[in-house]
């Protein structure tokens, strides 16, 4: 599940939480561990959130929530 995690985002450049979540079918709460893994390893960084639009209170946390891939020279 790790690589293929990390092929996900490494495909995608960047990519949020919640698309992460539905992609693979799995809760957020399994996905961060595996996440904050990548990115100790320095394969992903979380990139800083602008935080809410202010024009709505609908958006989730993981709507907001972005991971993008920085190890672009590992083979994957």
């Amino acid at each position: 599940m790790l690589l293929d995690l990390q092929t996900y985002i490494a495909t995608r450049g960047t990519v949020s939480l919640a698309d992460i979540s539905l992609h693979f079918h799995v809760d957020s709460p399994v996905l961060q561990p595996m996440l904050h893994k990548l990115c100790r390893k320095g394969r992903i960084q979380k990139v800083p959130s602008a935080g809410k639009c202010g024009g709505c209170t609908s958006c989730s946390a993981e709507t907001l929530e972005f991971y993008q891939w920085i190890d672009r020279d590992s083979a994957i």
